[in-house]
């Protein structure tokens, strides 16, 4: 086994929990390895710190997958991570058939992704090191669980920065790709092929019942509704109209047959168009909602797309408090990791003060249980959603 040696005379976030280490970290590398190989790191005396696989040809040069010195990487070991992965949902998830049941880092698998809609599971593998044993953990994943079909969803670009090719398909199967989930005591199709990230927005769950309470009789505007979850749970709520706006008019088909399907067929209307026009249009209408929804997709992936993500976020932040009453509530969200709660916070404000608003907190909160926050490592926590009344 190959050893990767940490350089001397610097703060390494690997020896304080973090799984990631960067090439710039390392030393050097004594022996020979292949891209995907599980490697020894030790620090610049030579301690044992962890084992890991790497790729020199990612800026992450190795992924720990365990600290501890006599544990080898093999069926057992996944297999193990992957029971322990399910007991932890077995006992925070409820009232639900679809749940992340691997968060990657965060349940010590790195770059693996199951979720499971159902009788079905969504895999991705997100790097090299993790790919290499795909064929692993599906066999893992049918023994533990036995699920009626599995499909991949390795289409996501951060596989190319691996070297990884982009694919989809059957695991496991074929069955019909979309597929019927109970959440919360609705139902909902998700689409296993073409929908977004795996299928459905898993990390939202426990958020969209904040709305309780704040539906009631409101005029909502769902903007980014994609299947028209948010939409759906407002109708469930009480509220009187809820118009849902997505630029993916496939998904917006979707949203319309979850509502009907949801008996709020009448009460939910969809319509395609982009949200940043739709807000800006609608302010010059001069229509006026009771509670507004915001769940963009993450506006940066990357630290120096920031300054433009910020003027993003400001903007229909801004739009949305000049759409509403005073004491009106806007729900907003962020999946951008880099959007830091902070800096979020300071974004709100900032289009509050140029909007003419003041705003109220009502409640921060983040993502669901199933999706858990390693505090060593700052980027499993990502989605930020915040609660405020405008006045």
């Amino acid at each position: 086994m190959a050893v990767v040696k940490l350089t001397r005379g610097r703060y390494h976030r690997v020896l304080n929990g973090h799984p990631w280490i960067y090439r710039t970290e390392v030393e050097e590398i004594h022996g020979h390895f292949n891209p995907g190989d599980v490697v020894e790191v030790v620090d610049h005396r030579g301690r044992f710190v962890g084992r890991g696989y790497i790729n020199p040809s990612s800026q992450i040069l190795v992924r720990l997958l365990t600290r501890e010195q006599g544990e080898k990487i093999d069926r057992e070991f996944f297999r193990r991570r992957l029971v322990a992965a399910i007991e932890y949902r077995r006992r925070v998830v409820r009232h639900t058939s679809a749940c992340r049941l691997v968060f990657a880092e965060a349940d010590f698998l790195p770059a693996l992704i199951v979720d499971r809609f159902g009788d079905y599971l969504s895999l991705q593998t997100l790097a090299l090191g993790i790919d290499l044993h795909k064929e692993t953990i599906v066999e893992l994943l049918d023994e533990l669980l036995n699920p009626a079909g599995i499909y991949e969803r390795n289409d996501v670009a951060v596989r190319q920065l691996e070297g990884l090719p982009l694919k989809t398909g059957f695991l496991k199967g074929p069955f019909n790709p979309v597929v019927e989930i109970e959440e919360n005591g609705l139902r909902f199709l998700v689409d296993l092929a073409g929908g977004q990230k795996t299928g459905y927005f898993l990390d939202q769950r426990e958020n969209r019942l904040a709305l309780h309470g704040l539906a009631g009789g409101a005029r909502v505007l769902d903007c980014f509704c994609h299947t028209g979850t948010f939409s759906i749970y407002a109708a469930r709520f009480g509220a009187r109209e809820v118009v849902g706006i997505d630029v993916a008019g496939d998904a917006l088909e979707m949203a319309r047959e979850n509502a009907a399907r949801n008996g709020f067929g009448q009460v939910c209307t969809f319509r395609e168009g982009n949200a940043f026009d739709e807000l800006r249009a609608m302010d010059r209408a001069g229509e006026r909602f009771d509670l507004i929804i915001l769940d963009p997709p993450a506006f940066t992936k990357s630290k120096e797309a920031l300054e433009g993500a910020i003027r993003g976020y400001k903007e229909i932040n801004l739009r949305a408090m000049k759409l509403l009453p005073s004491g009106g509530f806007l729900v907003t969200c962020s999946c951008s990791y880099h959007m830091t709660e902070d800096l979020f916070l300071e974004v709100l404000l900032d289009a509050a003060r140029d909007a003419g608003r003041q705003l109220r907190l009502v409640e921060m909160r983040r993502q669901a249980k199933d999706h858990p926050m390693l505090l060593a490592s700052p980027e499993t926590y990502y989605l930020k959603c915040f609660v405020l009344q405008v006045f």
